[in-house]
């Protein structure tokens, strides 16, 4: 008798919009001539330059330390020289610190890049060194250090791992792809990640549409006793930690808690088989697998592409922008970033390029709220969205706050089922952040 696909209540049911990659298999796109490689790619302080202008480099090579624990070091994708240290556009949004490096197109590694050795001899604190030595962080899109993840209080006792392979964000394909064609590498990937914090439970959890990738990793994963592949229902945001969390363990995080308090880590495929490449060869992050797609691109892709790619070459690789091009989004259309200039880099946090038409984009003008509760059934953390959208509105913090405005993940799930098409996710998100500025402020008088 089938398995009834595990999930999480609330949501909404986006078109999926996947059939122009999910059977695309991966390509190495063509590395950069020159790669801006930003400081700040994870969440945390930013990075400290340790090359300077004028100094060759090489392919795997530091060129950023983080100032602090919660951070991660970044890596020149290239070989060559350092042309420049200096503010470029980040995808983020503003102007971040990068390091420009002008590839000599050898492709010279560097000789700390060597094979950590096998998984087995290797000691809980040694996977967490690799972790942040490669400049891991999760490549879903949050960018969290990884090793600040497997480096929990004392007090807080981890027993299972969960690998994110729903990629429940419409348009994008690229944990898809990765899942299909190197899925050893993801097992591996959790395998390593469970021995770095002792725990002999693991999650594999992945939507039902996308069967190739469920029957390729649980191949991969036979014969793993402490391995489970889960199959989750197709639905919007099944893919955010906590949401994962409830389907899979069926725990539910603590208002204002982390996955932690649960005795959960989350981690993306991604990160995973990042991590298996770690150990196997030494190369730090320097490359991730990207989703080019949307009516806006003439051939849409997954490239493996070099970190400090500007967006304009990738999209040269796939064929150019169609006529009409609306919008360029950072991710996908849910929570991904609009940009305004194509010479952004990839960074590690880079899982697609969504590339959309003027007229596909959908815009209409806001309305009156006509108080249906579509946004109270959507949203995955319970929350009541029209009455936080109307408290950030009239600047009532202390009101938003007792209301868990800061327990909103940011889904965007209010703002796709509102018939009003009002901005709620975003209003919400200002007034979130205010309130988090508030309270850091307050810790720092």
């Amino acid at each position: 008798m089938p398995v009834k696909p595990l999930t999480f209540k609330g949501g909404a049911h986006p078109p999926h919009n996947k059939h122009a990659t999910e059977h695309m298999p991966l390509a190495k796109a063509k590395a950069p001539d020159v790669a801006v490689i930003p400081l700040q790619q994870h969440i945390g302080a930013p990075c400290e330059a340790v090359v300077k202008v004028g100094e060759e480099v090489k392919l795997g090579q530091k060129v950023g330390e983080p100032k602090g624990f919660v951070g991660a070091p970044v890596h020149s994708s290239v070989s060559g020289k350092v042309a420049a240290i200096e503010k470029r556009p980040h995808p983020g949004g503003g102007m971040v610190l990068s390091v420009v490096v002008e590839s000599d197109g050898l492709d010279t590694i560097d000789e700390s890049v060597k094979p950590k050795g096998e998984l087995e001899d290797l000691e809980a604190d040694q996977i967490k060194n690799i972790m942040r030595e490669a400049g891991l962080v999760g490549m879903g899109g949050a960018a969290f250090p990884t090793q600040v993840k497997f480096s929990p209080p004392p007090d807080k006792k981890i027993d299972t791992v969960i690998l994110n392979g729903a990629e429940c964000e419409p348009y994008l394909t690229s944990d898809h792809r990765l899942m299909v064609e190197r899925p050893q590498d993801v097992v591996n990937g959790i395998k390593a990640m469970m021995k770095a914090v002792n725990v002999d439970k693991g999650y594999i959890a992945i939507e039902e549409n996308k069967p190739d990738a469920i029957k390729a990793v649980t191949e991969a994963a036979r014969g793993e006793k402490s391995v489970q592949v889960v199959v989750l229902k197709a639905k919007y945001p099944q893919g955010a930690e906590k949401q994962l969390i409830k389907a899979c363990t069926g725990r539910e995080v603590p208002s204002g808690g982390l996955p932690m308090d649960s005795g959960v880590i989350v981690n993306n495929v991604g990160t995973a088989a990042a991590l298996a490449c770690a150990i196997d060869t030494g190369m730090p992050l320097v490359e991730r697998i990207v989703t080019i797609t949307g009516s806006g691109i003439n051939k849409p892709q997954n490239l493996i592409v070099r970190i400090g790619t500007a967006f304009s070459d990738v999209i040269d690789q796939c064929g150019g922008l169609e006529e009409g091009v609306g919008k360029i989004i950072h991710g996908g259309p849910m929570m991904g970033i609009a940009q305004y200039t194509t010479e952004v880099p990839v960074i590690k946090g880079t899982s697609g390029m969504l590339i959309l038409k003027e007229k596909d984009l959908g815009l209409s003008p806001e309305l009156p709220c006509i108080k249906c509760a579509k946004c109270v059934n959507a949203c995955p953390i319970g929350l009541l969205p029209t009455k936080l959208e109307g408290f950030s509105q009239k600047g009532m913090l202390q009101e938003a706050e007792e209301y868990n405005a800061v327990d909103c993940i940011e889904c965007g799930s209010c703002s796709f089922v509102c018939p009003a098409k009002r901005p709620l996710v975003e209003r919400i998100r200002l007034i979130k952040a205010e309130i988090i500025a508030e309270k850091r402020k307050a810790k720092q008088a």
